[in-house]
């Protein structure tokens, strides 16, 4: 009884003092089987617990977003548009027709249509100077600029180049915003690709592949008449992409998409910059592009290919079974018909240097002036002719 006393008077009920003595157990057995745990590790915080449950989220973003992001909204939508004039087809002057369908049925026929065409390009200067392919303002009448944040601008074509397929459009504006030019000549085989343009009529299209191969030959890339060596890759270029920017990494512009492979999925061609640097120069002058030629049609020779076209028994002619150039044809009224070669020759220097492919060839030449004299080495059959001097000419878009 005074146990019991004693806690009454102390104002505590039982049942509390035995609740305490079953925590105080439970704790000390605790303590037994985690003995290790006497000496707990510090707490580590994260860095978003540091900052607090209000702070907001960093945002996520790859070198994509990055580069579309500089260099998005300096590339736009061209839309042209050119008058074509066509011919009544003579079948309707013919007099059963006409008893037919009457004598204004010529007349009924619309003369004239119009047509519309788009592609691609970006600014170069912040004054409005636009860079973009030839084929994509190609005889245009008129020619509209569509700015990524919506301006539509009037555009004048300054100049245009078809040999390299590149043109300068002027727009009237202040202050518009730069795509950074790269250097192509760093450009590596497995180096990133960022194609950005307007692909069938879907504006603010990006895709992405790598640089599938570098000095991609124009013939090559079944464009012959065209000079370029083309940056090769394998991001989707589609219609409408022509004009636009090839990018790297660094959302430096690195090439101009111009082409896509008829028959092939994967395999699209730009212009390098370097290229584009020195002809857009010339253009946004209203100066015409030199290019000067020798009008030969020629195709790369070597030993096994000559020994096979002496084989066959329906070959034309015998050639030497050398590395060269072979000359498989010859323009009238060229500087290479002036100087006498003749089909079947083989070119085997130019300029006191040793070509062994026609892409050879034609690069000494373009690099060339024009009516500079060239000196050719040239053998036809088992014999070497004297050196040959032929003056270049100045290349036209109707002489290729």
């Amino acid at each position: 009884m005074g146990f019991f006393k004693f806690f009454r008077a102390l104002g505590h009920p039982i049942t509390q003092v035995v609740a305490i003595l079953l925590g105080a157990i439970l704790a000390v057995s605790t303590l037994q089987v985690l003995p290790s745990a006497a000496a707990p590790a510090p707490l580590q915080l994260s860095p978003i617990a540091l900052q607090g449950s209000n702070a907001p989220a960093t945002r996520g973003g790859s070198f994509v977003t990055a580069a579309v992001n500089l260099v998005g909204p300096a590339v736009v939508r061209i839309d042209t548009e050119r008058t074509v004039t066509r011919n009544a087809d003579p079948v309707f002057d013919d007099p059963f027709f006409r008893r037919f369908f009457g004598d204004d049925l010529g007349q009924q026929l619309p003369r004239e249509q119009h047509l519309r065409g788009q592609g691609s390009g970006f600014i170069i200067d912040s004054s409005g100077v636009i860079l973009t392919n030839a084929h994509v303002v190609d005889n245009a009448d008129k020619v509209t600029v569509t700015l990524k944040d919506g301006r539509t601008l009037e555009g004048q074509v300054r100049g245009t180049d078809e040999v390299t397929d590149l043109a300068v459009v002027k727009v009237n504006g202040g202050n518009l915003p730069v795509a950074p030019l790269g250097d192509s000549t760093q450009v590596q085989v497995g180096d990133w690709a960022i194609a950005l343009g307007n692909p069938l009529g879907l504006d603010n299209t990006v895709t992405l592949g790598i640089v599938s191969t570098l000095k991609r030959s124009s013939a090559q890339a079944g464009i012959p008449d065209k000079r370029l060596d083309f940056i090769q890759t394998d991001a989707a270029i589609n219609p409408g992409n022509s004009g636009g920017p090839l990018l790297n990494e660094r959302g430096e512009v690195i090439g101009i998409n111009t082409a896509i492979r008829a028959g092939a999925n994967g395999i699209g061609f730009a212009i390098p910059i370097d290229k584009a640097k020195t002809v857009s120069a010339q253009l946004v002058k209203g100066e015409k592009v030199a290019h000067p030629y020798v009008g030969v049609q020629m195709v790369t020779l070597t030993p096994q290919i000559a020994r096979e076209n002496n084989q066959a028994p329906n070959s034309p002619f015998t050639v030497p079974e050398i590395n060269g150039v072979l000359v498989m044809g010859v323009l009238p009224n060229t500087p290479a018909a002036a100087a006498g070669i003749r089909m079947g020759d083989v070119i085997t220097e130019v300029n006191n240097q040793t070509v062994s492919s026609a892409e050879q060839l034609q690069n000494i030449v373009e690099n060339s002036q024009v009516g500079q004299q060239l000196p050719f080495k040239v053998q036809r059959g088992n014999q070497t002719l004297p050196p040959l001097t032929m003056r270049t000419a100045q290349l036209e878009s109707n002489a290729r």
